[in-house]
């Protein structure tokens, strides 16, 4: 138990760190600008750069993996969508909340935490993942916020606007560089690739931080009774749906379905307060999610790393 806190706790230390800088300090959140700025243009590209440029070909191609992952993380979206919209009958809330229950921190986390787990081999799923993943986010949230009224913008540059925000993604442009480079078998010059994993290094330690001040900066005002659904469907139901699907979808390398699970188990990514203010939904109930659930993997993290780590998923 001892090696996982070890793997866990420098995780959360950061963000405790960008929590405990940001009450000292008293910055405005706005003053967190360039320091996402360089997370999501610059060194979290270059990651994914990095990773998917010196992975094998065909590993990249696991179409019955990619399938599985996504499926999980829409059925959790569609089953916290139906709960909520049973209560609500408000299509545009309902969203939010299946977002917050299906749409994990993989970016800012994932990364970072799966390769210290797991090693070099669990870089490529994380990528393959995030895409994907990320890719399907894109689409979902446009989508269903035209269908409830709350988007009033034509078909046609909705279309747009969402194959923009898929294909002119930093981390979607890296993903894609990445697999072309992978496939031409090219090697950028020394002091290029210096640079690259200069800046891949930074992607972990910086997105943290700047988490742990986005939480601060968003105080928890109350406690909606959706988190107690959100909470457990997010941390505990999401990585065994994907388990179940990804054993019945193939035959994968353990680190593969133990990153999957990883993935699904994160928490709330910061990305569903950023699609809820967009829209004028259901913002404050969005950072109290993404709170709460940070807070709770602490816990739900570390044991699902302690059965990962210690084979006791078969």
């Amino acid at each position: 138990m001892l090696s996982v806190f070890n793997l866990v706790l420098p995780f959360f230390g950061l963000i405790f760190l960008g929590f405990l800088v940001a009450r000292i300090s008293r910055q405005p959140l706005e003053a967190l600008g360039w320091m996402n700025v360089f997370i999501v243009y610059v060194a979290l590209p270059a990651l994914f750069f990095q990773i998917l440029s010196k992975t094998p070909v065909a590993e990249l191609t696991q179409w019955a993996f990619i399938i599985g992952c996504t499926a999980s993380t829409l059925c959790v979206f569609l089953v916290m969508f139906g709960f909520a919209f049973f209560r609500t009958r408000k299509i545009d809330e309902s969203t939010i909340q299946g977002l917050a229950a299906a749409y994990g921190n993989i970016g800012y986390m994932g990364p970072g935490l799966a390769i210290m787990a797991f090693g070099a081999p669990a870089a490529v799923p994380v990528a393959l993942i995030f895409c994907f993943d990320n890719t399907l986010h894109f689409v979902m949230a446009p989508l269903m916020m035209a269908l409830s009224g709350n988007d009033k913008r034509r078909p046609r540059d909705l279309a747009v606007s969402v194959l923009k925000k898929i294909f002119l993604h930093p981390f979607i442009i890296a993903t894609i560089l990445g697999v072309a480079a992978a496939i031409a078998g090219f090697e950028p010059p020394v002091s290029i690739d210096k640079l690259i994993d200069l800046l891949a290094k930074a992607a972990a330690p910086c997105a943290l931080f700047a988490m742990g001040v986005t939480l601060a900066l968003r105080p928890l005002k109350r406690v909606p009774q959706e988190l107690y659904l959100i909470v457990p469907v997010k941390l505990v139901f999401q990585p065994l749906l994907i388990y179940a699907i990804l054993h019945l979808a193939g035959d994968f390398p353990p680190v593969w379905v133990y990153t999957a699970m990883l993935l699904a188990a994160l928490p709330t990514a910061t990305n569903v307060f950023v699609i809820a203010q967009q829209y004028g939904v259901w913002v404050e109930r969005a950072s109290s999610s993404i709170l709460a659930t940070t807070l709770f993997s602490v816990v739900t993290l570390t044991l699902w790393l302690y059965l990962m780590t210690h084979g006791l998923i078969p």
